[in-house]
Order: C-alpha cells, then sequence, then structure tokens
C-alpha cells in the first residue's frame, strides 16, 4: 500500500571535502529543510541520511522524509530505491533537488522526466527507481570554460566552491530551491514551474 508520505532528497557527495562545493547545492537544500521543519537526519541502513517531518504550508500539513543519500553521486539510486521501497513511497511523491550546470548560476528549472542531462546522480535514480516520473528541483550552477582538458574543467567546476557575487547570492538562492521542493508537494507541479522556472 502506498504511503501518504513524500520524499524529498537533496544530492551530493559525503565527506568534508565536498562541503560547500557547487556538485552538492542539493545538499545544502537539504539541510535548510531540516533546519525549517525541525527534522533530525538519522542513519538508513548506511545508504542515506534520512530523516521525517510534516510541511505545515497554505492550511495543509503533509508528512515527508528528507534524505541526504551517503552512496556518493554516481550511486544516489541505491538510497532511493531503498526508502522508497522501504517505506512504500511511489515515484510520483518523489522529489529530487540537485545542481545542473545546463543553468545559470540563480536559475531554478522545476521538471519531472526527461533525460538526465548527463548528470551521473540523476541517471543513477532513473536506473534504480525504474522511472524518471520523478519531480525534480534543477538548481543552475553554470559551465566551465571549455577548450582543451574540457572534462578536467568540468570536474574541477563541480567540485569547486562558490566565490564573489555567487557566494554572497546563495543563502537567497537555496532558499529558493528549498521554496521550490515545497511548492511541489504542497500546489503541485505545474504551479512549481509557473513560480520558479521563468526567474
Amino acid at each position: 500500500m502506498a504511503s501518504d508520505f513524500w520524499l524529498m532528497a537533496g544530492l551530493g557527495n559525503p565527506g568534508d571535502e565536498y562541503k560547500g562545493t557547487r556538485h552538492n547545492m542539493g545538499f545544502m537544500c537539504a539541510d535548510l529543510l531540516a533546519e525549517r521543519w525541525s527534522v533530525n537526519l538519522r542513519d538508513h541502513k548506511g545508504l542515506a541520511q534520512l530523516g521525517r517531518g510534516t510541511l505545515d504550508l497554505d492550511g495543509r500539513r503533509i508528512p515527508f522524509f528528507l534524505a541526504k543519500p551517503l552512496t556518493f553521486m554516481n550511486d544516489s539510486g541505491d538510497a532511493l530505491a531503498s526508502i522508497c521501497s522501504y517505506y512504500h513511497i511511489p515515484v510520483g511523491r518523489v522529489v529530487v533537488i540537485h545542481d545542473d550546470m545546463d543553468l545559470e548560476f540563480g536559475r531554478i528549472k522545476v521538471k519531472a522526466g526527461g533525460s538526465s542531462g548527463g548528470h551521473n546522480g540523476i541517471r543513477s535514480i532513473d536506473r534504480s527507481l525504474g522511472s524518471n516520473a520523478y519531480a525534480r528541483v534543477r538548481m543552475g550552477v553554470g559551465h566551465a570554460r571549455g577548450g582543451p582538458d574540457a572534462h578536467r574543467r568540468t570536474v574541477d567546476w563541480v567540485l569547486g566552491t562558490f566565490a564573489g557575487e555567487q557566494r554572497k547570492r546563495l543563502p537567497e538562492f537555496l532558499a529558493d530551491g528549498a521554496d521550490a521542493a515545497e511548492t511541489v508537494i504542497i500546489k503541485g507541479l505545474s504551479q512549481a514551474q509557473e513560480q520558479f522556472n521563468g526567474r
């Protein structure tokens, strides 16, 4: 029997060396959501930090799980599949928050389905859940410069930290990402798209 719970998952890599990097936007958003809704994150089978809370917005109260996979980005799907299976959460009640190099810093795009866009975490989730019908909050981190050695530059870029103007704008951007995930659950995907995709 399907559960009434939703699952919000922020993607990232565990370990201090990855803290605050572009690839950990999802983790940072999850931390903010945990703070907002007093969610206590604990170990789930060594695969994720997981906690539960209740969204209390617009006169609605909706229970949710919040997860930060500990499997490293490329195996994020293992953690999400385990949680969904254990708690009987259908794919349509999953919201994944992740970094996206195809969007400029500060831009958010909410979507469901579609391709992974080369994001290994999303590719892993598609494979493990056997579906791409979950909602995604894509948070723009911009692109590394192209040219020779593009792959290494890309890796250095996503594993780099924010500086200057971006660092100043980061708290507001993370708050927007958390708002977008909440809006998907409270008001539905199309309302969230209308509110956040055009910014």
